[in-house]
């Protein structure tokens, strides 16, 4: 076993802030003694950002190990631009594989949305056996899930209920992942069946690991609508705590506000909801643009 656990997450501008109160939740509950290597992929993180959370983490506990989205991604790779509001950034989870040390065999990718509430070796330790990724169950439990889901699993040769999981937080054995080719698979996914796609990458994960993943415990991706079961890790799928219009459930706003307090955005106040508004008008302009490009060419 690694004596160093190994995460990767991956943020634009717009969402560095929850880097900070990740990381601190991470810190703080982490009492056992493997050191950290907390790898962040920059999609146009500020300077000043980078600077606030870099001075988050005790060194002797954390390494902050910062990758440019432009260093990670093939200049010949086309990212699908699909319809949804989600950015780019969202696809890089499927590059983290690449950036990680290549004699590691396993890594725990989170979305910047989520808090962690137990000691994150405790998911560091799950056993992935033959499996190259684990991941939790989504709220629309099957492909046949009305908003998001996998429409097309019939044409895929899947049936209505085959399970559904959450793409947010991952336990992924890295030399399987390259050995398998999965990020070619799942572009060649999202391209061939563009029309299909709700929630980006997670369509892509869904069909070439349907099937064929690892389930976790709910309590490692519990989603911060749902009622309070004190979970391991809680995820803001929804709007998220930094706006005003923020409607999940309360004590998790508070619990990530509790976090954010020990960091530099110490004192922060949610932002009223036009910032959140205007950042998805701007995500969906950047992905029609790129279909266009992507279409002309």
């Amino acid at each position: 076993m690694n004596e160093k656990i190994t995460i990767v997450v991956a943020s634009d501008n717009h969402y560095a802030i929850l880097i900070a109160a990740l990381l601190k939740s991470i810190e703080i509950n982490h009492k056992t003694p493997e050191h950290i290597d907390f790898y962040i992929i920059n999609d146009g993180i500020a300077p000043a950002s980078i600077r606030k959370i870099s001075s988050i983490p005790d060194p002797s506990k954390i390494t902050i190990k910062w990758r440019k989205r432009s260093d990670i991604v093939p200049k010949e790779m086309v990212i699908p631009a699909d319809t949804s509001a989600f950015p780019f950034t969202a696809y890089m989870r499927l590059f983290a594989p690449y950036i990680v040390d290549e004699n590691l065999d396993k890594y725990l990718y989170l979305d910047v949305d989520t808090l962690v509430q137990a000691d994150i070796s405790q998911l560091w330790y799950t056993d992935l056996g033959d499996y190259t990724i684990a991941a939790a169950q989504d709220v629309g439990k099957t492909f046949d899930c009305a908003w998001g889901g996998v429409p097309n699993y019939a044409e895929l040769g899947y049936t209505a209920d085959t399970k559904y999981f959450n793409s947010g937080v991952q336990v992924v054995n890295p030399k399987k992942w390259r050995e398998q080719n999965i990020t070619n698979q799942a572009i060649d996914v999202l391209l061939k069946y563009r029309q299909h796609v709700k929630l980006a990458d997670q369509y892509a994960f869904n069909v070439v690991f349907a099937n064929k993943w690892l389930q976790l415990d709910p309590l490692w991706n519990w989603f911060a609508f749902q009622e309070d079961q004190q979970p391991y890790l809680i995820h803001f799928l929804d709007i998220k705590p930094i706006f005003k219009s923020y409607h999940s459930q309360p004590i998790y706003k508070d619990i990530f506000y509790e976090y954010l307090n020990m960091t530099p955005w110490r004192g922060y106040k949610p932002k009223g909801n036009y910032r959140r508004l205007i950042q998805k008008v701007i995500n969906k302009v950047k992905k029609k643009m790129a279909r266009v490009t992507q279409q002309a060419a």
